[in-house]
């Protein structure tokens, strides 16, 4: 079985909201999913991207492969992590 990391929307008309899902390459992509492992809402400013990251590692480990899209925003999300200053990182968190 052949299982993919994707965008699933599920926001309302013009109203985009995705959840990222753990689903079996032939599942329809609004259909049946093995996992909810994070959402992303590109509505908000700025976009929201939030992953279980230990969920993404498990699931690549077993031979999950990302879409182009998930796997694009995991990497904005590092790089904005890394490049954020530490004190700006421990304000946000709290």
């Amino acid at each position: 079985m052949a299982v993919h990391i994707r965008l699933s929307r599920a926001g309302a008309k013009k109203h985009p909201f995705y959840r990222i899902i753990v689903a079996d390459q032939r599942s329809p992509v609004g259909g049946r999913f093995l996992e909810n492992i994070g959402t992303y809402d590109p509505t908000r400013e700025p976009a929201q991207f939030v992953i279980d990251h230990a969920r993404l590692d498990y699931w690549r480990s077993h031979g999950a492969l990302a879409s182009p899209t998930v796997d694009r925003l995991v990497k904005r999300q590092a790089l904005n992590a890394a490049a954020a200053p530490e004190g700006a990182a421990a304000k946000a968190a709290s």
